[in-house]
C-alpha cells in the first residue's frame, strides 16, 4: 500500500470527524467541508499549519513521538487510532520490518497440540488471522460458525460481504460489517505488505460497494473483549461475550472463545447447539 496516500486519507478522515465543539472551538464561519480546518489542528497540536499540512500530505518520515502524540491529542484519536498511526510512522521510516508479523506459510495447517488445547475448551473457541481467515475450531466453535465455515476457506470478510446468510447470522449486519473492515484496515497498518490482504481487500471492494465504501472510511479499531449478537440456524438468538487472546507462539494468530451468562437463554442455546454439533458429526 502506498504510505503516503494511507498516512494523506487517514489524517484527513481523522480531522473531518472532529467539529469546532467537540474541540472546544468557536463554529464561527461558513464551513465547505466537515470537521476541522488544517489550521485549527495544527493550532490544537501546538505547530505551525505549513509543518501540519506537510504531515497531513503524507510525509511522516522522521517525525517525533511527540510530534505524533500532540496530533493524536489534537484529532483526539482513540487507542486503535494512535497505535495506527505510530504504525504510519514507522512504515514511513522504513522501520516497519521490526513490527510485522512473521509471515505464515500459505499452506498452514493448526498444530496437533493447538487443536487440542481447542478441543479442550467447553466454549465456542476459534482460531484465527489478521485476515480474518477462520483457521481451527473447537466443535462448538464450528457448530457457531457453521455457515462461514461452509466455504472452502472460510474468512470472516468474504462471509459478511459476500454471503447472504450474514444478513440472518448477524442481527446488526451493519455494525457487524463496520467491525470486519477496522479489523482488516488495522491488519493493514500493522502489516502493509501482505499480499495475502491486498487480494483480500482489492476482490471485496470489486465485488461489494458496502465493502469499498467502508474501507474508504479508514476506521481502525482494537478487537479484544465485548459482546455480540447472533442468530444462528439451528438455535436462533445467541448474545455471546468474547475475549481475543493473542497467542504467544503464533504471533498473528488469535484464539477468540465465547462464553454465555450462566442459566441465561444463550447458555441453554449452547448446550442444544453441542448436542446438535454431536449429532452432527455422528451422522457426518
Amino acid at each position: 500500500m502506498d504510505n503516503r496516500a494511507e498516512v494523506r486519507d487517514f489524517l484527513t478522515s481523522r480531522r473531518a470527524k472532529i467539529t469546532p465543539e467537540r474541540a472546544g472551538l468557536p463554529a464561527a464561519g461558513q464551513r465547505r467541508v466537515p470537521g476541522l480546518r488544517r489550521s485549527e489542528v495544527a493550532a490544537l497540536a501546538g505547530m505551525s499549519v505549513e509543518y501540519y499540512a506537510k504531515l497531513e500530505r503524507g510525509t511522516l518520515a522522521g517525525v517525533s513521538a511527540g510530534v505524533l502524540d500532540a496530533i493524536s491529542r489534537a484529532l483526539q484519536l482513540d487507542e486503535a487510532e494512535r497505535a495506527h498511526l505510530l504504525r504510519l510512522a514507522h512504515e514511513a521510516d522504513g522501520s516497519s520490518a521490526v513490527l510485522r508479523p512473521r509471515r505464515r506459510p500459505r499452506q498452514w495447517t493448526v498444530r496437533p497440540s493447538l487443536q487440542w488445547s481447542l478441543d479442550s475448551i467447553s466454549a465456542p473457541a476459534i482460531l484465527s488471522n489478521m485476515r480474518g481467515d477462520l483457521l481451527a475450531a473447537n466443535l462448538l466453535g464450528r457448530a457457531m460458525y457453521s455457515d462461514a465455515f461452509a466455504g472452502a476457506h472460510p474468512n470472516f470478510a468474504r462471509f459478511t460481504f459476500l454471503d447472504s446468510a450474514a444478513h440472518r447470522f448477524f442481527p446488526d449486519w451493519d455494525g457487524a460489517a463496520d467491525i470486519t473492515v477496522a479489523n482488516l484496515r488495522t491488519a493493514a497498518g500493522k502489516d502493509p505488505h501482505d499480499k495475502g490482504l491486498h487480494d483480500l481487500v482489492g476482490e471485496l471492494s470489486t465485488r461489494s460497494d458496502d465493502f469499498r465504501r467502508r474501507w474508504a472510511a479508514h476506521n481502525v479499531r482494537i478487537h479484544g473483549t465485548g459482546v455480540k449478537h447472533f442468530r444462528h440456524h439451528i438455535v436462533g438468538d445467541l448474545v455471546l461475550n468474547y475475549e481475543t487472546l493473542d497467542l504467544q507462539a503464533e504471533p498473528d494468530l488469535t484464539l477468540t472463545i465465547y462464553t454465555a451468562e450462566p442459566q441465561s437463554p444463550t447458555d441453554h442455546a449452547l448446550a442444544l447447539l453441542a448436542s446438535w454439533a454431536v449429532t452432527a458429526q455422528e451422522i457426518g
